[in-house]
Formats: C-alpha cells, structure tokens, sequence
C-alpha cells in the first residue's frame, strides 16, 4: 500500500516537474524567437546607421566641393575687378574656418611686388580697396546664386571712395560686367564718368523742395 501511495506521488511529481519544464520551454522559446527578431532589428539599424554615416560624409565632401568652387569663383572674380581697376598684381583671397561648427569666412587682399604683404581690405588702402571689393563681391554673389537671380543691378554711389585716377577704369569695368553678364546696372551716382557710361542717364536736382529731374545727353 505504501509502495502504491509513493508510485501515484512519483507520477505526479513527474507530472507536474514536466509541466513546468513544458511551461518554462515555452517561455524560453518565446525569448529565444524575441531575441532573434531584437537582433535582427539591431542588424537593419546598424546597417542604416552605416548608410547615414556615409549618406553625411558624402554630403559633407558635396558640400566642400561646392564651398571651393564657390570661394574661387569669387576670388578670381574680385581679384579680375582689383586687377582691372587698379592695374596691379593685386589679389583677393577668401580663408575658411570652422568655428563652433559653422564655416566663418576671413577677406584678405594680396599685394605681390618686392615682397608680397597680406592684409585685410580696411587695412590695405582705404576705403577705395573696400569700394571695389564690395562692389566685386555683390556682382560675384547674384551672379552664382542658384537658383540664377534675374533682374537688375541696382548700385547707390557705387565706387565712391575711389580716386580719379582710378575712376574711368571702374567705368569700364561695370560696362563689361553689364555686357559680359547681359545684365542691366541702374545707377546713382555724382560721379561723371560714372555717369558717362549710361545708356540713358538722368540728372536730378532740388530745388526747394521739389526734385527737377532732366535727361543727360551723354
């Protein structure tokens, strides 16, 4: 009778240790299959990671290509405009740096003679360098813009720091620019050679409080 008491107890412990094996199998098995779709999302983000990483070195090299070839664009431009005006191996160079993350940009003007001296626009010669610079550097800027910027240029006392020795060259250099771009330059000016240069010119004059405005024949 014991023997038959201690066989049922037998069984039913078996019983009961497999329907804990067959409970916690389950669960292992529920883990594993969690594992493996855990890992296979850990692989798909890591695969998209190494694309993005790449996507961002690609975009960055795009965007320094473009940097370069925006900086010398403007910097043959402007030096062009210096060269043209002051008839001088002068020239106009753009530094790139990054500070706090953000490309900052430094103007410096070249002159090449006996020794070569490097200055900023301000320090150079005064306000005729910095007249000519700004100018070259807004025709530069319209004219690589992208999307293409249509319409006039329109300049207020362009050039006026600039001596007369220089001012018939800076003349000539906008009628080039005027051609050479297809470009039409609206102008005021007080200055006559400036002004000779118009197709059709304009003089106004106050009087009183009135503007009297007359035609130039040029």
């Amino acid at each position: 009778m014991d023997l038959k008491i201690e066989n049922i107890k037998l069984n039913d412990n078996i019983k009961n240790l497999r329907d804990i094996y067959s409970s916690e199998k389950g669960k292992r098995d529920v883990i594993n299959e969690d594992l493996k779709l855990k890992k296979e999302k850990i692989k798909k983000i890591s695969e998209e990671l190494n694309i993005l990483d790449k996507t961002n070195i690609l975009l960055q090299k795009t965007s320094e290509y473009a940097r370069e070839q925006s900086k010398y664009q403007i910097e043959s431009l402007v030096t062009n405009c210096l060269q043209f005006v002051f008839d001088e191996n002068i020239e106009f160079k753009i530094e790139i740096t990054e500070a706090y993350g953000k490309p900052n940009a430094e103007f410096f003007v070249i002159t090449n003679g006996v020794e070569t001296i490097k200055t900023k626009p301000e320090d150079s010669r005064g306000g005729g360098v910095i007249d000519i610079i700004s100018l070259a550097l807004r025709i530069s800027f319209l004219q690589i813009h992208k999307p293409e910027v249509f319409g006039p240029l329109i300049l207020d006392e362009p050039a006026k720091h600039v001596s007369e020795d220089f001012i018939f060259n800076v003349s000539e250099f906008l009628k080039q620019v005027s051609e050479m771009f297809n470009r039409q330059i609206i102008m005021v000016t007080h200055n006559n050679h400036l002004a000779s240069i118009a197709d059709i010119a304009y003089r106004v004059e106050l009087q009183g409080i009135t503007s009297k405005v007359s035609p130039v024949e040029n």
